[in-house]
């Protein structure tokens, strides 16, 4: 089961909710119990949430659709009760590029800002004692929903454009420290600041708004992990999936028994493999797919009913760090090589992990 609410494509790009988006509407609904709010109370900070929400799809457009004019795709939009998230494909390898990828998000905020202002009184308010302003914005209502929307997308504005990496702010400052010292060092640079900036989120949010705690959390293992990801297609560069991929592996027939490929397993490290019919590639038989299959099939089923069929082919003299990505945004990450239509090996993330490890120790 999917963890994820599928809302549709639009403009070619899937939009999901994640299971835990949900959440924060339980959130809401304690916040306005707890201070004694009413029904009407709840509707509208369930309605101004879901509005925030829609700006926020509407910002993670704003990266996702200038990303497209650079080439590159966007696999889907991803709302979750922090906000949003627009999965590139890749990463911008050009800062130029990443720079007006980064911004393009934050610009939509500013557009609606814009929009509302001309509906939103804010004279008005600016012109309110204090007594008075806190009265009138205690709660949002209808008089001043538009208010609070405006002002909420000034507060995403700024707070994305904090050079806290990976949000917006610290893509933008990674690209201009990349168009002077590279891709490498520049992220090596902003993923510091990033992570510095998430330890001061975390603990000003333990005292004051656990939201921003568990948003450091996630600013500092996505520094973390886009500095490493980095390094390493850096190691990569200049190396073509012939030098890394397995060249001694076993082969099966789709006529063999399951009990067949748990002997292979057992009498060798190897989990996965390529299942071959008359020298052409029938599919691919994962050690996940083999145990679940004996449980309802038994050892006796045949391989050909337990394969699947639906897999990446790498040519042998693709640049490696191509079948990395493959590889680290694929669930099942085992696919064929082959050189002129000839199966001559395959390769998996170990494998990878393995070449990085004495490239890194040796400069193999």
């Amino acid at each position: 089961m999917s963890s994820s609410l599928n809302l549709g494509n639009y403009a070619g790009i899937r939009v999901q909710i994640h299971w835990t988006f949900w959440l924060l509407f339980l959130f809401i609904g304690f916040l306005v119990y707890s201070q004694g709010g009413s029904w009407e109370t709840l509707f509208w900070h369930s309605l101004f949430i879901i509005t925030i929400f829609l700006c926020v799809v509407l910002h993670e457009f704003g990266h996702a659709l200038t990303a497209r004019k650079f080439g590159i795709g966007t696999r889907n939009i991803t709302l979750l009760p922090i906000g949003g998230v627009a999965n590139l494909k890749k990463v911008p390898e050009n800062p130029k590029d990443e720079f007006w990828i980064a911004v393009a998000g934050p610009a939509v905020n500013i557009v609606i800002a814009g929009f509302l202002f001309f509906f939103v009184s804010v004279d008005t308010y600016a012109s309110m004692d204090a007594e008075t302003l806190q009265e009138e914005l205690g709660s949002i209502t209808s008089g001043n929903f538009l208010f609070y929307l405006f002002m909420a997308n000034i507060a995403l504005v700024l707070f994305n454009m904090i050079p806290a990496f990976p949000m917006d702010g610290g893509r933008v400052f990674r690209s201009l420290l990349a168009m002077k010292l590279g891709r490498v060092e520049a992220t090596r640079i902003a993923a510091g600041l990033g992570k510095f900036l998430a330890v001061f989120f975390f603990l000003f949010g333990l005292f004051y708004n656990i939201l921003l705690a568990v948003i450091a959390v996630f600013i500092w293992f996505g520094a973390h992990s886009e500095n490493i990801m980095i390094q390493q297609i850096d190691m990569m560069d200049g190396y073509k999936i012939r030098d890394a991929m397995i060249t001694e592996f076993s082969v099966l027939h789709p006529d063999k028994s399951l009990g067949y490929a748990v002997d292979r397993i057992l009498a060798t490290t190897e989990q996965d493999f390529i299942v071959m019919e008359q020298d052409r590639i029938a599919g691919i038989l994962y050690m996940a797919d083999l145990a679940a299959a004996l449980k309802t099939r038994g050892r006796n089923a045949l391989i050909r009913d337990v394969i699947d069929t639906d897999f990446f082919i790498l040519k042998t003299d693709e640049p490696l760090y191509s079948a990395y990505r493959k590889l680290k945004r694929d669930n099942r990450n085992f696919f064929p090589v082959t050189e002129h239509e000839r199966l001559v090996g395959v390769l998996d993330m170990n494998n990878i992990n393995e070449f990085l490890t004495f490239r890194s120790a040796f400069d193999y």
